[in-house]
């Protein structure tokens, strides 16, 4: 019984973390990207 309980409760868990990955990135956030192109070598948004 604490095994299924535990499991239900890691499930949920990341559920709620991967919809949350997915509502920020539709919002145009990302994990990677903070869109601070000063601080970033490597930042994709910086215009040539």
């Amino acid at each position: 019984m604490g095994t299924i309980v535990t499991a239900v409760i890691l499930t949920g868990t990341a559920g709620i973390a991967i919809r949350k990955m997915i509502r920020d990135k539709k919002s145009g956030k990302s994990f990677q990207c903070g869109c601070d192109c000063a601080r970033c070598a490597g930042c994709g948004h910086k215009k040539a």
